[in-house]
């Protein structure tokens, strides 16, 4: 009964640490827009100071914090053999606020299609506290048996997966075409549409997409119930991101863009033109959900390939350290990437 009541302390310690950080993520978000956003008074062309940029990137490195600090508490090791429920729903619950600035986005495209007048963070902020209030106050008990992961639906989730990065890799390699110039990316973008909007393919992509969600999170529901180390617990904090990703991205895409305001889906769409990702208030919560969807897509098919390296009999340490460089270029690539849509060109 001790370790159990000591269990659940921790595990609601954890719960409140992800309610707080998911809840003051549009804050944080403001503050750097309004930190780097010069005022109507203030001189055309005037500088930003040291003092200014310095808080500017501190905010900015806290906003990206958020998912980071989510992702650490979700991958805790659990050392005892008997695995509690409290640790299981906090450990759930952090995954979800991983989420929080892809969410934030799907969520805010619903409102405004929904005509709300309230602000977002009105409802955003009570929402995850409320959330956290309710999951640790559920009564704790022992998960005596871990339900098993089918391996067909992970050998189903992985050749659909493949056949998805097809289409994502594509996307990303013309995103940084974008740092030649918007118009070269524009005329690959129409020679891709031929292919993946055709009338027999674009169905069969959606339903791909779906299934990687459908079929991810199923996988992440029983996956979240076993003590796995730091990597497998990546893989599965990455794909719960892109499955919220996926269907806020489908959603603005297919039912705001395409449905509900009839516009292209072009790159004036996707860089939030003409105020662009930094200097509008609504737009700025784009600049994390693109970086973080860039970089996890990448890291997490370099985790499927981690999976797949060690199933056929690779060492752990070459997987580890492929692993890593993997993760690294997607940092790297999901940083050109945003370089490229507030503005950087190269030639």
């Amino acid at each position: 009964m001790k370790r159990s009541s000591k269990q659940s302390i921790d595990a609601n310690i954890t719960v409140w640490i992800s309610a707080a950080t998911a809840a003051i993520y549009p804050y944080i978000l403001d503050a750097f827009h309004w930190s780097v956003t010069p005022s109507a008074s203030a001189d055309i062309g005037a500088q930003i100071s040291t003092s200014d940029t310095l808080v500017a990137c501190l905010l900015l490195i806290a906003a990206f914090a958020v998912p980071l600090i989510n992702l650490m508490i979700a991958g805790r090791r659990q050392h005892d053999a008997v695995l509690f429920a409290a640790l299981v729903r906090a450990r759930r619950f952090a995954l979800l606020a991983v989420t929080a600035p892809t969410t934030y986005v799907f969520f805010g495209v619903l409102t405004y299609m929904a005509g709300s007048k309230v602000p977002d963070t009105w409802i955003w902020t009570p929402a995850w506290l409320l959330f956290g209030y309710l999951v640790s106050r559920r009564s704790d008990s022992v998960i005596s048996q871990h339900a098993p992961r089918s391996s067909r639906l992970r050998v189903a989730h992985g050749i659909s997966g493949t056949i998805v990065a097809l289409y994502v890799l594509f996307h990303i390699f013309n995103h940084l075409l974008a740092l030649i110039s918007p118009e070269f990316h524009a005329a690959v973008m129409d020679i891709g549409r031929t292919v993946y909007r055709a009338k027999f393919i674009e169905p069969f992509l959606v339903a791909a997409m779906l299934f990687q969600v459908f079929g991810g999170l199923r996988l992440v529901w029983t996956g979240t119930e076993t003590s796995t180390d730091r990597y497998q617990m990546f893989q599965i904090a990455s794909g719960v991101f892109l499955s919220l990703f996926i269907l806020g991205h489908m959603n603005s895409v297919f039912i705001y863009a395409r449905t509900w305001l009839n516009i292209p889906t072009d790159w004036a769409f996707a860089a939030g033109l003409p105020s662009g990702l930094i200097h509008d208030a609504w737009n700025i919560r784009l600049l994390p959900h693109y970086a973080l969807g860039v970089f996890f897509v990448l890291a997490h098919l370099a985790s499927g390939l981690r999976v797949v390296m060690l199933a056929h009999g690779a060492s752990v340490s070459v997987a580890n350290r492929l692993w890593w460089v993997g993760v690294l270029l997607s940092i790297l690539i999901s940083a050109a990437i945003l370089c490229g849509m507030t503005g950087l060109r190269l030639v």
